[in-house]
């Protein structure tokens, strides 16, 4: 019998779901899950037709969320870390191939966000979003959610 606790895919794709899921919660929808090119991998590209424009509610957005799924006791900051300038690079030209290959939301406005998803034992403290992994006693928690995380202008 093979081990309870997911592998490091699996897990990501956990964290993954689990970030999505808290975004469609949010009001955004999720146009992809995984979406692969030479550069990369983007983890969920979201929209949103409800985001402040001048304080009215009128724009829609598109968001490229990078998901880092880490266990307690990480050493890279949650998964912040991660995040070099050469993996921003990397998110930026597969975000440009994903718009390239979808115009129709080529002139929506794009931001880059970050979800740290971070793996622990279950316990009773508040927390945003957070999903159980059955039979093996930890949680899957949205530790933070970073909007506009970087810009590669």
């Amino acid at each position: 019998m093979g081990d309870p606790f997911p592998n490091r895919a699996e897990l990501g794709t956990l964290g993954e779901n689990l970030v999505a899921d808290w975004l469609v919660s949010q009001g955004w929808q999720i146009l992809d899950r995984q979406w692969h090119c030479r550069w990369g991998e983007l983890d969920l590209i979201a929209l949103h037709d409800n985001l402040p424009n001048q304080g009215r509610l009128s724009r829609q957005g598109l968001a490229f969320v990078e998901v880092k799924t880490r266990s307690q006791g990480n050493w890279d900051a949650d998964g912040l870390m991660a995040i070099t300038r050469s993996k921003q690079q990397k998110l930026w030209l597969a975000a440009r191939l994903y718009l390239t290959r979808n115009p129709r939301w080529s002139d929506v406005p794009c931001r880059f966000d970050v979800a740290l998803v971070t793996c622990r034992r279950r316990s009773g403290e508040a927390v945003r979003a957070y999903q159980d992994i059955p039979g093996i006693g930890i949680r899957l928690v949205l530790q933070d959610y970073i909007e506009y995380a970087f810009d590669v202008g």
